[in-house]
Protein backbone atom coordinates (compact mmCIF):
# COMPACT_ATOMS: atom_id res chain seq x y z
CA UNK A 1 0.00 0.00 0.00
CA UNK A 2 2.51 2.54 0.69
CA UNK A 3 4.22 1.71 -2.65
CA UNK A 4 1.13 2.44 -4.08
CA UNK A 5 0.69 5.69 -2.47
CA UNK A 6 4.30 6.83 -3.67
CA UNK A 7 3.17 6.72 -7.14
CA UNK A 8 -0.69 6.99 -6.62
CA UNK A 9 -0.66 10.29 -9.14
CA UNK A 10 1.29 8.37 -12.16
CA UNK A 11 -1.23 5.49 -11.47
CA UNK A 12 -4.16 7.41 -11.61
CA UNK A 13 -2.72 8.95 -14.92
CA UNK A 14 -2.26 5.80 -16.61
CA UNK A 15 -5.76 4.18 -15.68
CA UNK A 16 -7.44 7.45 -16.72
CA UNK A 17 -5.56 7.46 -19.90
CA UNK A 18 -6.64 3.65 -20.68
CA UNK A 19 -10.07 4.24 -19.60
CA UNK A 20 -10.44 7.67 -21.54
CA UNK A 21 -8.54 5.84 -24.29
CA UNK A 22 -11.50 3.24 -24.43
CA UNK A 23 -14.27 5.65 -23.89
CA UNK A 24 -12.78 7.74 -26.82
CA UNK A 25 -12.49 5.02 -29.39
CA UNK A 26 -16.12 3.48 -28.38
CA UNK A 27 -18.20 4.68 -31.18
CA UNK A 28 -15.71 3.94 -33.98
CA UNK A 29 -16.19 0.06 -32.76
CA UNK A 30 -19.82 0.22 -31.21
CA UNK A 31 -21.42 2.67 -32.39
CA UNK A 32 -24.99 3.11 -34.24
CA UNK A 33 -22.29 3.27 -37.88
CA UNK A 34 -19.50 1.16 -36.38
CA UNK A 35 -16.85 1.14 -38.76
CA UNK A 36 -13.26 0.51 -37.89
CA UNK A 37 -10.56 0.51 -40.28
CA UNK A 38 -7.62 -2.04 -39.95
CA UNK A 39 -5.32 1.29 -39.53
CA UNK A 40 -7.40 2.48 -36.28
CA UNK A 41 -7.46 -1.46 -35.43
CA UNK A 42 -3.98 -1.28 -35.12
CA UNK A 43 -3.47 2.22 -33.85
CA UNK A 44 -5.60 1.67 -30.76
CA UNK A 45 -3.72 -2.00 -30.30
CA UNK A 46 -0.33 -0.22 -30.13
CA UNK A 47 -1.59 2.79 -28.12
CA UNK A 48 -3.04 0.03 -25.45
CA UNK A 49 -0.17 -2.01 -25.14
CA UNK A 50 2.34 0.97 -24.66
CA UNK A 51 -0.29 2.21 -21.72
CA UNK A 52 -0.60 -1.19 -20.36
CA UNK A 53 3.81 -1.40 -20.74
CA UNK A 54 4.24 1.90 -18.53
CA UNK A 55 1.62 0.87 -16.02
CA UNK A 56 3.93 -2.43 -15.88
CA UNK A 57 6.71 -0.65 -15.33
CA UNK A 58 5.40 1.57 -13.16
CA UNK A 59 4.49 -1.39 -10.76
CA UNK A 60 7.91 -3.30 -11.58
CA UNK A 61 9.69 0.08 -10.19
CA UNK A 62 7.01 0.82 -7.11
CA UNK A 63 8.21 -2.85 -6.33
CA UNK A 64 12.07 -2.36 -6.43
CA UNK A 65 12.88 -4.82 -8.98
CA UNK A 66 14.60 -2.92 -11.07
CA UNK A 67 16.77 -5.72 -13.12
CA UNK A 68 12.98 -6.94 -14.70
CA UNK A 69 12.47 -3.05 -14.87
CA UNK A 70 15.34 -2.66 -17.36
CA UNK A 71 15.13 -6.19 -19.24
CA UNK A 72 11.45 -4.97 -20.08
CA UNK A 73 12.63 -1.84 -20.89
CA UNK A 74 14.27 -3.14 -23.67
CA UNK A 75 11.09 -3.91 -25.31
CA UNK A 76 10.81 -0.26 -25.85
CA UNK A 77 13.47 -0.42 -28.19
CA UNK A 78 10.57 -2.46 -31.01
CA UNK A 79 7.56 -0.93 -29.04
CA UNK A 80 8.67 2.69 -29.20
CA UNK A 81 9.53 2.96 -33.23
CA UNK A 82 5.89 0.79 -33.65
CA UNK A 83 3.95 2.94 -31.98
CA UNK A 84 5.30 5.91 -33.99
CA UNK A 85 4.99 4.24 -37.34
CA UNK A 86 1.66 3.58 -36.44
CA UNK A 87 0.49 6.69 -35.59
CA UNK A 88 2.16 7.94 -38.41
CA UNK A 89 0.47 5.36 -40.75
CA UNK A 90 -2.96 6.85 -39.41
CA UNK A 91 -2.01 10.13 -39.73
CA UNK A 92 -1.34 9.66 -43.74
CA UNK A 93 -4.16 7.31 -44.06
CA UNK A 94 -6.68 10.24 -42.35
CA UNK A 95 -5.05 12.56 -44.80
CA UNK A 96 -5.48 10.61 -47.73
CA UNK A 97 -9.18 9.86 -46.49
CA UNK A 98 -9.72 13.68 -46.58
CA UNK A 99 -8.73 14.00 -49.50
CA UNK A 100 -10.57 11.53 -51.24
CA UNK A 101 -13.82 12.47 -49.32
CA UNK A 102 -12.97 16.07 -50.60
CA UNK A 103 -13.75 16.66 -46.74
CA UNK A 104 -10.44 17.40 -46.04
CA UNK A 105 -8.97 16.58 -42.71
CA UNK A 106 -9.21 19.13 -39.87
CA UNK A 107 -6.98 16.84 -37.50
CA UNK A 108 -4.09 17.15 -40.10
CA UNK A 109 -1.92 19.18 -37.89
CA UNK A 110 -2.24 17.37 -34.68
CA UNK A 111 -1.57 13.72 -36.48
CA UNK A 112 1.31 15.15 -37.67
CA UNK A 113 2.55 17.21 -34.85
CA UNK A 114 1.17 14.28 -32.29
CA UNK A 115 3.14 12.37 -34.33
CA UNK A 116 6.19 14.07 -34.03
CA UNK A 117 6.25 14.91 -30.42
CA UNK A 118 5.51 11.39 -29.38
CA UNK A 119 8.93 9.87 -30.71
CA UNK A 120 10.39 13.13 -30.10
CA UNK A 121 9.53 12.12 -26.36
CA UNK A 122 10.82 8.46 -26.26
CA UNK A 123 13.85 10.20 -27.32
CA UNK A 124 14.62 12.34 -24.84
CA UNK A 125 13.42 9.61 -22.50
CA UNK A 126 16.45 7.78 -23.22
CA UNK A 127 18.88 10.30 -24.13
CA UNK A 128 18.21 11.23 -20.43
CA UNK A 129 18.27 7.46 -18.80
CA UNK A 130 20.89 7.84 -16.69
CA UNK A 131 18.40 10.39 -15.26
CA UNK A 132 15.79 7.25 -14.06
CA UNK A 133 13.64 10.27 -12.81
CA UNK A 134 13.45 12.07 -15.36
CA UNK A 135 13.36 9.15 -18.02
CA UNK A 136 10.35 7.84 -16.49
CA UNK A 137 8.96 11.28 -16.15
CA UNK A 138 9.29 11.63 -20.30
CA UNK A 139 8.08 8.07 -20.68
CA UNK A 140 4.79 8.29 -18.53
CA UNK A 141 4.39 12.20 -20.08
CA UNK A 142 3.92 10.11 -23.43
CA UNK A 143 0.09 9.18 -21.81
CA UNK A 144 -0.74 13.19 -21.68
CA UNK A 145 -0.53 12.98 -25.97
CA UNK A 146 -3.12 10.12 -25.70
CA UNK A 147 -5.10 11.46 -23.14
CA UNK A 148 -5.85 14.96 -25.06
CA UNK A 149 -6.60 12.83 -27.98
CA UNK A 150 -8.59 10.18 -26.10
CA UNK A 151 -10.64 12.91 -24.21
CA UNK A 152 -11.33 15.00 -27.68
CA UNK A 153 -12.95 12.11 -28.64
CA UNK A 154 -14.75 11.07 -25.35
CA UNK A 155 -15.77 14.79 -24.95
CA UNK A 156 -17.50 14.80 -28.25
CA UNK A 157 -19.34 11.21 -28.17
CA UNK A 158 -20.59 11.29 -25.00
CA UNK A 159 -20.97 14.47 -23.38
CA UNK A 160 -24.41 16.26 -24.81
CA UNK A 161 -22.70 19.97 -24.62
CA UNK A 162 -19.90 18.83 -26.73
CA UNK A 163 -21.72 16.83 -29.50
CA UNK A 164 -21.98 17.49 -33.01
CA UNK A 165 -25.53 17.97 -34.02
CA UNK A 166 -25.55 19.49 -37.43
CA UNK A 167 -23.81 22.11 -39.31
CA UNK A 168 -24.28 24.43 -37.07
CA UNK A 169 -22.61 22.72 -34.10
CA UNK A 170 -19.53 22.27 -35.71
CA UNK A 171 -18.04 25.05 -33.30
CA UNK A 172 -17.90 22.38 -30.77
CA UNK A 173 -15.24 20.61 -31.93
CA UNK A 174 -13.52 24.17 -31.71
CA UNK A 175 -14.55 24.23 -27.66
CA UNK A 176 -14.25 20.53 -27.06
CA UNK A 177 -10.74 20.38 -27.79
CA UNK A 178 -9.70 23.79 -25.61
CA UNK A 179 -11.94 21.24 -23.12
CA UNK A 180 -9.31 18.93 -23.91
CA UNK A 181 -6.04 20.83 -23.75
CA UNK A 182 -6.39 22.53 -20.96
CA UNK A 183 -7.49 19.11 -18.65
CA UNK A 184 -4.13 18.21 -20.01
CA UNK A 185 -2.12 21.61 -19.11
CA UNK A 186 -3.68 21.62 -15.41
CA UNK A 187 -3.01 17.58 -15.04
CA UNK A 188 0.52 18.81 -16.24
CA UNK A 189 0.78 21.29 -14.14
CA UNK A 190 -0.25 18.96 -11.19
CA UNK A 191 2.95 17.11 -11.87
CA UNK A 192 4.95 20.10 -12.17
CA UNK A 193 3.79 21.57 -8.52
CA UNK A 194 4.20 17.96 -6.86
CA UNK A 195 7.96 17.29 -8.46
CA UNK A 196 8.87 20.46 -9.35
CA UNK A 197 12.34 19.27 -10.23
CA UNK A 198 11.71 15.65 -12.23
CA UNK A 199 7.56 16.85 -12.89
CA UNK A 200 8.44 19.57 -15.48
CA UNK A 201 8.27 16.68 -18.95
CA UNK A 202 4.43 16.66 -18.13
CA UNK A 203 3.96 19.90 -18.11
CA UNK A 204 5.85 20.37 -21.15
CA UNK A 205 4.21 17.92 -22.59
CA UNK A 206 0.75 18.84 -21.61
CA UNK A 207 1.68 22.64 -23.86
CA UNK A 208 1.82 20.25 -27.01
CA UNK A 209 -2.09 20.95 -27.39
CA UNK A 210 -1.32 24.78 -27.17
CA UNK A 211 1.68 24.90 -29.59
CA UNK A 212 -0.33 22.29 -32.22
CA UNK A 213 -3.34 24.71 -32.09
CA UNK A 214 -1.38 27.76 -32.76
CA UNK A 215 0.44 25.65 -36.05
CA UNK A 216 -2.86 25.06 -37.06
CA UNK A 217 -4.21 29.09 -37.00
CA UNK A 218 -0.95 29.92 -38.44
CA UNK A 219 -1.61 27.28 -41.17
CA UNK A 220 -4.61 28.30 -41.58
CA UNK A 221 -4.34 32.08 -41.55
CA UNK A 222 -1.25 31.33 -44.33
CA UNK A 223 -3.75 28.89 -46.59
CA UNK A 224 -1.33 26.08 -45.68
CA UNK A 225 -4.25 23.63 -44.67
CA UNK A 226 -4.51 22.05 -48.07
CA UNK A 227 -1.12 21.77 -48.80
CA UNK A 228 0.20 19.92 -46.00
CA UNK A 229 -2.82 17.50 -46.09
CA UNK A 230 -2.63 17.04 -49.99
CA UNK A 231 1.73 16.33 -48.73
CA UNK A 232 0.66 13.94 -46.18
CA UNK A 233 -2.28 12.18 -48.17
CA UNK A 234 0.04 11.67 -50.86
CA UNK A 235 2.88 9.54 -48.64
CA UNK A 236 3.10 5.62 -49.25
CA UNK A 237 1.36 4.30 -46.08
CA UNK A 238 4.01 1.13 -46.19
CA UNK A 239 7.23 3.30 -47.07
CA UNK A 240 5.60 5.88 -44.34
CA UNK A 241 5.22 2.72 -41.70
CA UNK A 242 8.80 0.97 -42.48
CA UNK A 243 10.80 4.34 -42.54
CA UNK A 244 9.06 5.88 -38.94
CA UNK A 245 10.07 2.55 -37.56
CA UNK A 246 13.29 1.77 -38.59
CA UNK A 247 14.13 5.76 -38.04
CA UNK A 248 13.42 5.46 -34.53
CA UNK A 249 14.82 2.25 -34.10
CA UNK A 250 18.01 2.55 -34.99
CA UNK A 251 18.41 5.75 -32.75
CA UNK A 252 16.71 4.32 -29.73
CA UNK A 253 19.40 1.65 -30.68
CA UNK A 254 22.04 3.95 -30.60
CA UNK A 255 21.59 5.03 -27.38
CA UNK A 256 20.74 1.85 -25.60
CA UNK A 257 23.59 0.02 -27.15
CA UNK A 258 26.43 1.82 -25.29
CA UNK A 259 25.34 1.01 -21.78
CA UNK A 260 24.57 -2.24 -22.70
CA UNK A 261 28.07 -3.05 -23.83
CA UNK A 262 29.28 -1.67 -21.36
CA UNK A 263 27.65 -3.61 -18.61
CA UNK A 264 28.81 -6.84 -20.32
CA UNK A 265 32.70 -5.50 -20.31
CA UNK A 266 32.07 -5.54 -16.55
Amino acid sequence: MIKFKKYIFEYALLILVILLSITGFWKIYFGENANPTPYQTLHVITSLLWLFLLLFQLRLIGNKQYMHHRKIGLSILIMGPLLVATTALLSVHSAHKGLVSGDGDFLIVQNVMGTLELGFVILLAFILKKNRKLHGAFLLSSAIIFMGIALFFTLISFVPQFRIEGPETFYRFITAAATARYICIFIGLLFFLKDRRNGWPLLLVSLFFSLNDYINTLLIKNKLIQPLTEFVGSLNQVTTFLGSFIILLILLTLLVMPTKRRVLAG
